[in-house]
């Protein structure tokens, strides 16, 4: 080797580790710049400022907790009693909570020496450990209290308004109304609604105990009212969960009928003609270029709301992606069995049907289980805005800032239905494509 070859060799190491050192410390420097710029463009600083906590354990104590609502109407006296505020929820007349006593004086007893006690007048009065006796007076559209102005961040008061938020529950008086939410863990009446016959009693009375309502047996009587539930509406639910998956189901089913004549198309060993294989690849870069949401609201406009909308935005996307993948599955299919199998006279939809298919299979079966499990989360998206499954009814929960619990449920129920359809595509992957002890 020459000196000069040497020297050459010396020059081409030196650039190797100059590019080598500039990638070590350039590539870090580069990621770092990024995340200081996330950090300015994002307002990490004001978003910590503006967070509320408070919100965010309201939020968490709702799902996992039910309130009853004691409100006072100022304008008529009216006391109602109701859980979580609803209508169908309202205790029957002439009923009401344990801790609620009085006639003419209402005293709710919210627990630990918290005490609110409703007046003659609309007047009020709330007892709190460690604090003043707060009075308040609804007149008209206004509250009059004896708070101070220097109040407690648990107190928020204003001449219409006043908050108070305790450990043990909560207080709302206002011009209209005055309003005592009382927090119990647990998903109240997910069995049975204060108008059933069945609430309140156990599962031993209502299985081997005397019959409870006089015109239907026990056990019937109890799963009728289970599932005809007016507040948690059980009925609905597993309605909108058989919408879900069978959105899923129909768009990738059909998104695998489809794609797989049009994936021959696009291969170059079965599409000879090369303008026919570009076209068929730009179209299905076209379907799966637009996502499915945005699908969802363009088939909308043309088919209106409803699962089938759903289902055609998922078999739309996903015929482009099938599309792709079948084709390039097929361009790597064993030669030798498509000519043992046209040796023996086949024709060519025959040499398809039995030198190709078979190899292709495991593949396409592989790919279309995984897409149906996967496609059964993004039909609860697509639900949402297309007006169906169980997507609907959580946007609605979630919509009403106050159906937290009801919003835990519908979670739990995607959760375990994309768990039953993980384990399902599993289980049919193994029947159908088989797989090693």
């Amino acid at each position: 080797m020459t000196a000069t070859d040497l020297n050459l060799a010396k020059y081409q190491t030196d650039r190797l580790f100059q590019r080598k050192r500039l990638f070590g410390f350039g590539i870090p420097a580069v990621i770092a710049v990024y995340f200081v710029y996330i950090f300015f463009a994002f307002d990490l600083p004001g978003l910590a400022q503006r967070a509320n906590m408070d919100n965010a354990v309201t939020l968490a104590s709702d799902s996992w907790s039910y309130k009853v609502h004691v409100t006072r109407d100022n304008r008529t006296g009216v006391v109602e009693y109701a859980v979580e505020g609803e209508r169908k929820g309202r205790y029957p007349q002439g009923q009401r909570p344990d801790w609620v006593t009085g006639d003419e004086i209402l005293t709710v007893d919210l627990g630990a020496g918290h005490i609110v006690r409703y007046l003659p007048d609309n007047r009020t009065e709330v007892e709190i450990p460690g604090f003043p006796m707060i009075a308040a007076q609804a007149e008209g559209r206004t509250v009059n209290t004896n708070l101070p102005d220097d109040l407690p961040d648990w107190i928020s008061a204003s001449s219409r308004r006043v908050g108070i938020t305790t450990p043990e529950g909560r207080i709302t008086l206002t011009g209209a109304r005055t309003e005592v939410f009382n927090y119990f863990p647990g998903w109240e009446l997910f069995w049975f609604t204060l108008d059933s016959p069945y609430h309140g009693q156990g599962l031993t009375t209502i299985l081997f105990g005397a019959q409870i309502d006089p015109a239907r047996g026990n056990i019937s009587g109890a799963l009728s009212d289970w599932w005809n539930n007016a507040m948690w509406r059980h009925k609905d639910v597993a309605w909108a969960i058989g919408e879900t998956i069978l959105m899923a189901f129909l768009g990738t089913m059909g998104a695998a009928i489809i794609a797989l004549p049009l994936a021959f198309l696009a291969a170059k060993r079965f599409s000879p003609i090369m303008l026919v294989r570009a076209a068929t690849r730009r179209l299905f870069d076209f379907v799966r270029g637009v996502d499915a949401l945005i699908w969802t609201v363009v088939l909308a406009r043309a088919f209106g709301p409803g699962p089938l909308t759903g289902a055609l935005a998922i078999l739309i996307t996903d015929t482009g992606t099938f599309g792709k993948i079948f084709s390039e599955s097929l361009e790597n299919v064993d030669q030798k069995q498509i000519e043992g199998v046209a040796s023996t006279g086949a024709k060519p939809l025959q040499r398809y049907r039995f030198g190709v298919i078979p190899q292709v299979v495991p593949v396409l079966l592989a790919q279309i289980l995984y897409f149906l499990e996967s496609n059964t989360r993004s039909a609860t998206i697509i639900g949402a805005i297309t007006g169906g499954g169980i997507g609907l009814m959580l946007t609605q929960a979630i919509q009403t800032q106050k159906d937290w619990e009801e919003v835990a449920y519908y979670i739990t129920l995607i959760i375990a239905m994309v768990m039953f359809m993980d384990w399902f595509s599993g289980w049919l992957r193994g029947k159908l494509i088989g797989g090693k002890e």
